[in-house]
C-alpha cells in the first residue's frame, strides 16, 4: 500500500474519531445542545407567531371634532369601519387628545376643523389634520393611510354629487380617469413577517452555530482539554483532520437544523417560498459550511464560556442591518459595508432573500454564491492556522509541565 493512500485511511480514521469526541461533548454539554438543538427549533416559531398577523389591525385613535357636522361624522364613521384603524376615544379639545398619546392608549389624532362643513357646502378645499406618534412606523402607517383613503372615497362621493352625471359609468370616469391597480410583488400581503423574518431565520442559524461553536471551545479551554491536541497523541496528527473532524460534527448537525430553518419554518407560516430545492440546497451549503469555519475561527478569542454569548448578542442587530434587508445597502456608510464582507450572514442573507422572496435563480444570485465559497475557503485555512497554533500551545505547556 502506497504511503499517500496509507495517509489518506489514517487521516479518515482520526478524523472520525474527532467526530465521535466532538459528537460525545455535544451532547454532554447541555449549554451548547441548547444553542444547536433548543434555540433553533424554539427561537424562529417564538419570532413567527409574534408577526403571524403580518400587518398591524385596529390601531387606536382619539378624534377631536370641532365641526360636529354630517361630514365629521361620515369621516369618522368610514375611519371606523375600516380593518386598519379604530375610533377609541372623542376627545373635547388637542390638550386632551395629547394627554391620551402620552398616556400610549392611543396611537394617533384625528382633529377635524370647526369650518370643515362649511368649506364643503361653499366648494372650497378643507383638511383634517393626522397626528401621529412615530415611535412605531406600523401604527404610523395604519393611522395615516386611513385617512388618506377615507379622503379620497369622500372627495369620489363629493365630486360624484356635484357632476350631473346620470350613468355609472360616467360617473366611474369622472372620479377613476386613468385606472390602475396596485399589486404587491414579493410580499402579497404586505406584511412585516414576509419581510422580515426569512433574513432573521438565516442570521439565526449563523449565530447559533457559532455561538454552539464557541461555547465548546470556552467549556475546552476552561476544562484545559486542549492538552488534548498535542501531536503526540495518537487521534490528534495534524491540524487539518481536526477542523475536518470538528467541522463534520457541527455540519451533520445542522443539515436538520438547517433544512428546520430555511424550508420548514417559512411553510408552516406561509411566508413566499419561491425557491427551488436544488438552488436552495446549492446555496446553503457554501453557507453552512462559512458559518462552521467561521465560527471555528471566533472561537480562539474565547477564553471563557460566557464571552461568546456577550459576543454575539451584541452583533446580531448590526448584522441585520448590515444584510440590507431591514435598510437599503446603499444608504450603508462604505466603511460598514467594508465591516459586513466578513460575515457568512450578509451574503447568506441576500442569497436567500432573493431565491426565496423573490424567485431569483441560483443564476440571479451568483455573486452572493461565489463571495460564500470564497469565504468557506478563507475562514478554513484561518480554522486550521488557529488550531495549529492551539497545538504549538499545548505542545509548549506539556514541555513545562514534563519539566
Amino acid at each position: 500500500m502506497s504511503t499517500f493512500l496509507k495517509n489518506i485511511i489514517e487521516g479518515t480514521r482520526d478524523a472520525c474519531l474527532i467526530w465521535r469526541d466532538e459528537m460525545r461533548q455535544v451532547i454532554k454539554d447541555e449549554g451548547v445542545l441548547i444553542f444547536f438543538i433548543l434555540v433553533p427549533l424554539v427561537y424562529p416559531l417564538l419570532y413567527s407567531w409574534i408577526y403571524n398577523n403580518e400587518v398591524v389591525h385596529e390601531v387606536p385613535v382619539v378624534v377631536v371634532d370641532d365641526s360636529h357636522s354630517h361630514f365629521s361624522r361620515q369621516f369618522i364613521r368610514m375611519c371606523d369601519a375600516s380593518p386598519d384603524v379604530r375610533i377609541a376615544y372623542y376627545a373635547s379639545d388637542m390638550d386632551e387628545a395629547k394627554m391620551l398619546i402620552a398616556r400610549q392608549q392611543v396611537r394617533a389624532i384625528y382633529r377635524i376643523p370647526s369650518d370643515f362643513h362649511e368649506r364643503l357646502n361653499r366648494n372650497e378645499q378643507t383638511a383634517v389634520a393626522v397626528y401621529c406618534d412615530m415611535s412605531l412606523m406600523l401604527t404610523y402607517k395604519a393611522a395615516y393611510q386611513t385617512a388618506v383613503m377615507v379622503s379620497q372615497e369622500m372627495n369620489s362621493q363629493i365630486q360624484i354629487s356635484l357632476s350631473g352625471h346620470y350613468t355609472a359609468r360616467e360617473e366611474e370616469l369622472l372620479v377613476h380617469p386613468l385606472e390602475y391597480e396596485a399589486v404587491p410583488i414579493f410580499s402579497p400581503g404586505g406584511g412585516y413577517g414576509s419581510f422580515i423574518l426569512p433574513g432573521v431565520l438565516v442570521l439565526i442559524l449563523q449565530q447559533t452555530l457559532v455561538l454552539g461553536i464557541g461555547l465548546s471551545a470556552g467549556t475546552a479551554r476552561e476544562n484545559n482539554r486542549y492538552k488534548d491536541l498535542v501531536p503526540v497523541q495518537k487521534h490528534y496528527h495534524g491540524t487539518f483532520r481536526i477542523v475536518l473532524g470538528k467541522s463534520l460534527c457541527y455540519f451533520m448537525i445542522y443539515i436538520f437544523m438547517g433544512t428546520w430553518l430555511t424550508v420548514v419554518v417559512p411553510r408552516l407560516f406561509h411566508f413566499p417560498c419561491l425557491a427551488q430545492w436544488p438552488d436552495l440546497l446549492a446555496l446553503m451549503l457554501p453557507y453552512v459550511l462559512a458559518c462552521i469555519f467561521f465560527g471555528i475561527t471566533v472561537s480562539c478569542i474565547v477564553r471563557y464560556r460566557e464571552n461568546v454569548m456577550l459576543l454575539m448578542v451584541f452583533v446580531s442587530l448590526p448584522l441585520l442591518f448590515l444584510s440590507g434587508i431591514s435598510w437599503p445597502q446603499n444608504n450603508i456608510p462604505g466603511f460598514w459595508q467594508g465591516v459586513s464582507l466578513l460575515f457568512p450572514s450578509t451574503f447568506g442573507i441576500r442569497a436567500y432573500v432573493r431565491m426565496n422572496s423573490m424567485g431569483a435563480t441560483l443564476g440571479d444570485v451568483l455573486f452572493e454564491y461565489r463571495v460564500l465559497w470564497i469565504q468557506m475557503l478563507v475562514y478554513f485555512v484561518i480554522a486550521c492556522l488557529v488550531y495549529r497554533y492551539q497545538i504549538l500551545q499545548a505542545c509548549r505547556h506539556a514541555s513545562k509541565e514534563a519539566e
